[in-house]
């Protein structure tokens, strides 16, 4: 699904094959979780392909080294050059791009003394397909923010993820909705919550959420068109009293959402402020300026 015989990632500086790579048994990513990733975008357009935000996912994964010690050991201009001949050598356009920063052998509870970083690249439609979500609000809270760097992206994070997405598909939803370890509205497992009230859109503050590269620009989308947002604590009652909402996250793109706990939504897709920041963002990670590479 992800690689064949000929595919090609980026390791340590150079393109190797990918299936002809390994990893050591003994790292402390293998063992501990202890490695920071991150989730890019390519786009076909009539001028080859465009990484949609290239730079500011690697400055979101350097900065996620730094916050939780674990050494950064390129520079990001490197990184985003790497992105666009990876994905040319493997003849991709429409992808999806994995940067993984990961620590060498370590069984002891410290900081790494060495890493490497590799970034794989694959085909991959919408993360959440492309109809009306139904959630399941889950069990499981987010971490508190004290507990761990919730502002990083943490290979060990995603735990909470999977169990929580794993949950809401076991009873027959699409995903999950996490509250905050205070029960306040967060996010989904891998995408940011909006909901759309009275003509104004609302979505949970920085603080207990990952702050999503993909939920910055709806917000200057929002504000391009117009759109009045809100950023503060809000409950699930808030949400469940909504005109409508959507998750948003590079995998996902802008996708919104049905019901939650068979709870739907009245207002039409099609009439709601998501569905037009969803246009506008298709329009947006499609458009042709500012492309480093032709396809071949």
């Amino acid at each position: 699904m992800y690689y064949n015989n000929n595919t090609l990632i980026y390791l340590d500086g150079e393109f190797v094959k990918a299936n002809e790579s390994s990893t050591d048994l003994y790292s402390q990513t293998l063992h501990y979780g202890y490695g920071v990733f991150e989730g890019i975008r390519a786009y076909k357009t009539n001028n080859g392909t465009k990484v949609f935000k290239a730079k500011e996912h690697y400055e979101r994964l350097k900065k996620s080294c730094e916050l939780v010690n674990i050494p950064f050991n390129s520079t990001v201009q490197e990184l985003v050059d790497a992105t666009y001949e990876l994905l040319q050598k493997n003849n991709l356009t429409d992808a999806y791009v994995r940067p993984l920063v990961f620590c060498d052998p370590n069984m002891s509870l410290t900081k790494p003394n060495n890493v490497s970083i590799m970034i794989c690249a694959w085909e991959w439609g919408a993360y959440l397909g492309d109809k009306q979500l139904r959630l399941a609000v889950s069990s499981y809270c987010r971490p508190h923010p004290r507990s761990i760097k919730i502002e990083a992206k943490v290979c060990g994070h995603y735990i909470n993820s999977i169990l929580a997405t794993t949950e809401a598909k076991d009873k027959g939803y699409d995903e999950a909705l996490l509250l905050d370890s205070d029960g306040y509205l967060a996010e989904g497992p891998g995408a940011n919550l909006f909901f759309e009230k009275e003509g104004v859109l609302y979505t949970p503050q920085l603080g207990n959420i990952l702050p999503g590269i993909t939920r910055a620009t709806v917000l200057e989308l929002a504000e391009e068109l117009g759109i009045e947002v809100k950023q503060g604590l809000y409950t699930l009652e808030e949400l469940e009293s909504a005109d409508c909402a959507f998750y948003c996250g590079t995998a996902a793109e802008v996708i919104g959402i049905e019901s939650v706990d068979d709870k739907q939504f009245h207002k039409k897709w099609d009439d709601t402020l998501g569905k037009k920041l969803q246009e506008a963002y298709s329009q947006l990670v499609r458009k042709t300026e500012t492309l480093v590479y032709t396809t071949l």
